[in-house]
């Protein structure tokens, strides 16, 4: 596995232990064993795993999802540590770098943010450059559904197009803070925002933004 990708998969098991299965996240009504449950079918229950982006097959993989949360938390802890089986594709340093280190940054700050004495996480600019460059290939998907125009930047002037409708709200923040609030965790994330107030209010309350 790549040095972004497991540092944030461990990370994410060690804050789901510590934390507890009943522990509150940031998606929505799940607990931590839900979103544990969530993270290993997604890795090794590829015939399910399809739910999270075509509807059809979103019953299939939430009862898959049910049974794994119904096994041992501490089993499910080790599972996420232990990575995906060999012939899964995530067990590929390619995929794994590519799928993993974006999807376990997100969700280890679902666990840290949804804590009341959370602190800002102090990341180095190289897996901050990291994520940006995540980023700016999947602006256009998480903001399709954005209520208004909506532009990614950077502190250093640089940007990434969200949505290229109007008006036009612009988000300003750090790599990790603007990946957050497009992945629809925007009440987190420390971003500032400009332009119209009422396209700012609505950017700010979307429950669209995100996969």
């Amino acid at each position: 596995m790549s040095t972004f990708a497991k540092r944030e998969r461990l990370l994410l098991a060690d804050l789901l232990e510590t934390a507890g299965p009943e522990a509150a996240t940031l998606c929505g009504e799940w607990t931590a064993r839900d979103l544990a449950a969530h993270v290993v079918v997604r890795e090794r229950r590829a015939d399910a795993a399809g739910g999270i982006l075509i509807k059809a097959l979103a019953e299939r993989l939430e009862r898959v999802r049910a049974e794994f949360a119904a096994k041992p938390y501490e089993e499910l802890i080790q599972l996420i540590r232990t990575g995906p089986p060999r012939m899964s594709p995530f067990s590929l340093k390619q995929v794994d770098e590519a799928s993993n280190t974006v999807e376990f940054y997100v969700h280890t700050e679902d666990v840290r943010r949804a804590a009341p004495d959370w602190t800002p996480r102090e990341l180095d600019p190289v897996f901050q450059d990291a994520l940006w460059s995540r980023l700016e290939r999947m602006a256009r998907l998480l903001g399709r559904r954005s209520p208004a125009g909506l532009v990614l930047r950077r502190p250093d002037g640089r940007t990434a197009v969200a949505n290229r409708g109007a008006p036009v709200v612009t988000v300003t923040g750090e790599p990790s803070e603007l990946l957050l609030f497009a992945f629809g965790r925007q009440r987190v994330a420390d971003v500032t925002l400009d332009g119209d107030p009422d396209a700012i209010a609505k950017t700010q309350d979307s429950p669209h933004l995100g996969l």
